[in-house]
């Protein structure tokens, strides 16, 4: 590695039935090992964003009455709130900021509410949130019996595309001067799937399906153009959880909650299996690949486990670093 890096960890806290501190600020050593460098104080910052430009977080406090909040980031890994305002909706899961840095999108799990807040020239969400409902359900009478928004993703299209795990949707919103739904409507997904992360690389998205253990992949006109299992494993059952694409654009990364491992797929010519390897925990949540190393919280082992990467295949090192509750990894890239 190359000089000393930062990573940020959210998680779940002692107020919203967790056992982390809030988020946990980790410096990456030249050997990929961890220190803690600071710990803030939030409610159930589950989910974490960066501002593209300027050197803001923002985190989700996944809760009833859902927050969202914004931090100016320091050299030295403090962090300080500058704002903090509803999500728009009940446990929000996810939140991301489009590549100008104009527009924030809170993903809200709890009522599948979208809500959007402009940010300003310090990186703040400003006025009120725009807020977008949806309505419908899925063949999984427990999970799937309202709406469930679980990521927002700014395309490079100027499209915001929204998952929702309840309604087997990829929902479509137009992003300009306003937010707006998309004419063409939202996506829908073969039933049963429960989409939970989406990714895009070179003229295709990834999905993985959170209820039938998949990771599908489609055309930019969103054809299916296959479908293969997130884990080899029979049981327990996998409830995929997070999807990456390498830096090299060459492998799918999917973690396995249940198998508790890590599969890496090849994107091209076509979605097949290369490896699947553990995660070094147990429930992995969250990954974030930084350098030769991917570091994974493992929620319900209450660490973050190091992985190095051999020929983009992740193998565990041994190395952990306890944190209670673990949800989000965020590299500071």
């Amino acid at each position: 590695m190359g000089t000393t890096r930062l990573i940020y960890i959210g998680g779940y806290t002692v107020d919203a039935g967790g056992t982390g501190p809030g988020i946990t600020t980790v410096l990456v050593g030249h050997d990929g090992k961890l220190t803690v460098a600071a710990e803030t104080t939030a409610t159930a910052p589950s989910f974490l964003a960066a501002h593209p430009r300027l050197p803001v977080l923002y985190a989700v406090g996944e809760t009833e009455r859902g927050t969202v909040s914004a931090y100016t980031r320091r050299a030295d890994g403090t962090l300080s709130r500058i704002a903090e305002l509803p999500s728009g909706g009940s446990d929000p899961c996810h939140v991301a900021v489009d590549p100008q840095g104009t527009w924030l999108a809170v993903a809200n799990y709890g009522d599948g509410t979208l809500g959007a807040y402009r940010l300003d020239e310090f990186g703040r969400m400003v006025g009120r949130a725009k807020l977008f409902h949806n309505t419908g359900s899925g063949p999984d009478g427990e999970r799937q019996a309202s709406p469930h928004a679980h990521q927002s993703t700014f395309g490079s299209d100027c499209v915001l595309y929204v998952t929702d795990l309840g309604t087997d949707e990829v929902r479509r919103y137009l992003v300009g001067d306003e937010i707006v739904p998309h004419p063409d409507g939202n996506i829908r997904i073969t039933p049963g799937t429960g989409p939970r992360h989406l990714a895009y690389t070179a003229g295709r998205w990834y999905l993985a399906g959170e209820l039938d253990g998949s990771v599908s992949v489609y055309d930019e006109n969103w054809t299916e153009l296959g479908r293969v299992p997130a884990s080899q494993s029979a049981t327990p059952r996998n409830f995929p959880s997070h999807l990456e694409i390498s830096p090299d654009g060459r492998s799918v990364y999917v973690a396995n909650r249940g198998p508790n491992t890590i599969t890496v797929l090849a994107a091209e010519p076509e979605l097949s299996r290369v490896a699947e390897t553990p995660c070094g925990g147990k429930w992995p949540r969250h990954f974030a690949v930084l350098d030769d190393r991917m570091y994974v919280a493992n929620q319900r082992s209450g660490h973050i486990a190091v992985l190095a990467l051999k020929s983009g295949v992740p193998e565990a090192t041994g190395d952990l670093l306890p944190v209670g509750t673990p949800a989000c990894v965020l590299a500071d890239l």
